[in-house]
């Protein structure tokens, strides 16, 4: 095992920094505090979404302390998580928040429902070489980390699945023994 990668991605070899963080990381990141009822981003025109905590609430009216102790007035609450899936606060700046978080530790990926979310890093990186691909290939989504391959991959072994279980049966006396072709 090296530079703190799981066994279970050593598979994937130099790319595995890029698609999934050593277990110890996800399970510091679930496990950091939450509170939903002081949790808030904070619209902020150079960053898009500060994350915040509510330290003051009179009726609508919000006091947020960012990160970094500066202090000001709004009115609204979310969460960040690692997995877009399980997400308990789907909003615009809790998502945003969580891509910009996530693009910053190089997970350009994630799944939100049936989609894979990415993060366009603008460069090249390993996690698109011919080795990545084959340890997608007949995988299921949950038995390897988020990537577009493993999105293609299913879709490709469904259409198998698909087209092995289509059956032409003859309508009409004479439509038997043509051939047709899915």
């Amino acid at each position: 095992m090296s530079l703190g990668i799981d066994p279970h991605m050593e598979r994937f070899g130099p790319a595995a920094i890029y698609l999934q963080k050593p277990e110890k990381e996800r399970i510091e990141a679930q496990n950091t505090p939450f509170d939903a009822k002081t949790a808030y981003f904070v619209s902020e025109p150079t960053d898009m979404y500060l994350k915040g905590r509510i330290v003051k609430k009179e009726g609508s009216k919000l006091t947020v302390e960012i990160q970094g102790g500066k202090v000001c007035t709004c009115f609204d609450a979310y969460s960040i998580i690692w997995d877009t899936v399980v997400m308990t606060h789907l909003s615009e700046p809790a998502v945003l928040y969580n891509l910009k978080e996530r693009y910053g530790a190089w997970m350009i990926y994630t799944y939100s429902g049936l989609f894979c979310v990415t993060v366009n890093p603008c460069q090249w990186l390993l996690v698109y070489d011919a080795m990545v691909v084959a340890r997608y290939r007949g995988k299921k989504r949950i038995e390897a980390p988020h990537h577009i391959f493993s999105i293609s991959d299913n879709a490709y072994q469904f259409m198998h699945i698909l087209h092995s279980q289509l059956r032409w049966t003859p309508q009409h006396p004479g439509d038997a023994g043509r051939a047709f072709s899915w």
